[in-house]
Parts: C-alpha cells; sequence; structure tokens
C-alpha cells in the first residue's frame, strides 16, 4: 500500500532534484529515502524518477504523480486542523474571506480585537467576490465568510451583523443634489464592476426606481470610484462604513447622506454544522460591535 511517507518523499526530490538535500528535508537517511521511493516505484509499476550521476529529473508520470502527492499530503495535513478545531475551537486555523467593499474599512479595527478574545486562533483572511466566497465556504477551502445581503446564499448559516446604508458622493463644486434627482435623472451614476456585489445593492438603493447610470464606466474599487467623482466625471454612492472609516481620505467630493436608501445587510456566514459555531458568533459580535464604533465617527 502507498504511503504518506513515500509521498513526503517523492515530493521532496521533485522540489529538491537532489536525493541528498531531500532526505534532509524529510530528516531521514538518504538510503531510507532512495528505499522508499523505490519501494513507490514497485508498488505502481512505473518509474518516477530519473537519476544519472549530473542529474535528477522526474518522469512524465511521475511529475502528474507529484501534482496528485502534494494534494494528498495537503489534505492530510488538514486532518489534524479539523481533529483540532473539534478538540478546541478558539485554536489552530481559521480561513476567513470577505469583500472587498468591507474588509477595509472594517477588518483593521476588528482583527486586534479577535485576537484578543482568541489568541491561539490565526486567523488567514481572503478578500475576493461574493459569489467566489460562498463556493469557497461550500468546498471547504473558506471557514466563515463576511458578504453583504441580498444575494442567494444557498443552504449555509448566516448570522446579520449590521445594515449599511449609502452616501452620494459628488464632485465638490456641483451644485448641492436634491433628493433622488440626481441618481434618476443624470445618467451619470458610475459603479463598480459587475462581479461586485455592491453594484447590485446599489442599483436596488431605490426599489421601483431606474437609476440613471454611465455605462461607459466601471471600477474594480470605491478609491478609483472616488477620483473619478472628483475629477468631475460623475456620481456614485459610496457605503456608509466606508465613508465612516475615511475613504474619500484627502479626496475633495461631496458627501450627502440618503437615509430613504435601502440599505443592504452585511452578515456573517459557516457551513451547517461546524464544530466553531461558538467562535464564529462570538467574532461576529466583535464585529457588529465594531462596525457601530467605525459608523459613529464624523465622516470627512
Amino acid at each position: 500500500m502507498i504511503t504518506l511517507r513515500q509521498l513526503q518523499f517523492l515530493t521532496a526530490v521533485a522540489e529538491n532534484l537532489n536525493f541528498s538535500r531531500a532526505a534532509e528535508v524529510c530528516f531521514v537517511t538518504q538510503p531510507t529515502l532512495s528505499a522508499g521511493i523505490k519501494e513507490l516505484e514497485d508498488r505502481l509499476e512505473v518509474t518516477l524518477i530519473e537519476r544519472t550521476r549530473q542529474s535528477v529529473m522526474l518522469t512524465p508520470v511521475g511529475r502528474e504523480i507529484v501534482l496528485r502527492a502534494k494534494r494528498l499530503l495537503l489534505d492530510a495535513a488538514e486532518i489534524e486542523t479539523v481533529a483540532q478545531s473539534y478538540k478546541d475551537p478558539g485554536k489552530g486555523d481559521l480561513k476567513m474571506g470577505t469583500i472587498p467593499t468591507i474588509s477595509p474599512y472594517l477588518l483593521p479595527h476588528a482583527l486586534p480585537l479577535i485576537r484578543e478574545s482568541f489568541p491561539q486562533l490565526r486567523v488567514y483572511l481572503r478578500e475576493e467576490m461574493t459569489e467566489s466566497l460562498i463556493d469557497g465556504l461550500n468546498s471547504g477551502r473558506l471557514d466563515l465568510v463576511l458578504i453583504a445581503l441580498p444575494f442567494d446564499t444557498g443552504a449555509i448559516e448566516i448570522m446579520p451583523l449590521f445594515e449599511d446604508g449609502y452616501h452620494l458622493a459628488t464632485p465638490a463644486d456641483w451644485p448641492a443634489p436634491h433628493g433622488t434627482q440626481a441618481l434618476t435623472n443624470s445618467g451619470q451614476l458610475m459603479l463598480l464592476e459587475k462581479g461586485h456585489c455592491l453594484h447590485r445593492h446599489a442599483l436596488a438603493a431605490y426599489p421601483g426606481q431606474i437609476l440613471a447610470t454611465n455605462d461607459t464606466f466601471a471600477a474594480t474599487s470605491l478609491t478609483t470610484l472616488i477620483a473619478m467623482v472628483a475629477a468631475g466625471l460623475g456620481i456614485t454612492l459610496l457605503p456608509n462604513l466606508a465613508v465612516a472609516a475615511g475613504v474619500t481620505g484627502n479626496i475633495k467630493v461631496r458627501l450627502t447622506p440618503l437615509p430613504d436608501a435601502c440599505p443592504r445587510r452585511v452578515v456573517l456566514a459557516w457551513r451547517r454544522g461546524s464544530a466553531r459555531v461558538d467562535v464564529f458568533r462570538a467574532i461576529g459580535d466583535l464585529l457588529r460591535t465594531e462596525s457601530l464604533r467605525v459608523c459613529r465617527r464624523p465622516s470627512t
């Protein structure tokens, strides 16, 4: 039977292309490593490594098997992490994903609190689009995601955190906007590109009304949108959280609150049946508390 140890030997040789260095990496003698690889080749009945006095190289089938061996070794290593999470949910690794229109405005303030509450928890962050985050959660690539609704999330657990309304951003030298007239009539509304959930959320800010958008431009970040507004190229909607966190920086734009806009709903989500539900809920409470602190700050 193939063993993980044999696969470790093979991948070490593949990465170092040298039997001596591979043996050092695996903390075994070179004869032990060579014997393990020979046993693997005998078991599979193929040659995995071509070795001469001058060089070491993988055969085509050897390269193919190394790719699969690395995935198997990674999965085996994660078994220990999974077991640890069941024994002590507050320890080990936590892979958390978040959308880019939330993470830079909330997580820098919340992460120190999370680390203080769970000092033995290593949090790894990924910033992706909502669809990718949901897929990552369902596949096991991610443990926890911070997203905004409405969005079709499927069969996952949802913890509501807060509602995030909008400010209208217009060029500083434009006349002060009146109600939603600037949004519905100007044709100058610029949005993030369609992969961002904020694109959909902004269009749904006023249900039943058709917002006149500028379809000739789509940004990949709020910072780009703000710069385009400051240059007089149009207007945009900014989430209250981002405004309170200082997203406009030193860029001069006029910010007008839109209290009648339909807010997006920021939530924390995880797979049903997770062993870390109590930890996730505690993290959600910290995120909710910190979001209130951020939004109490005066906007610039």
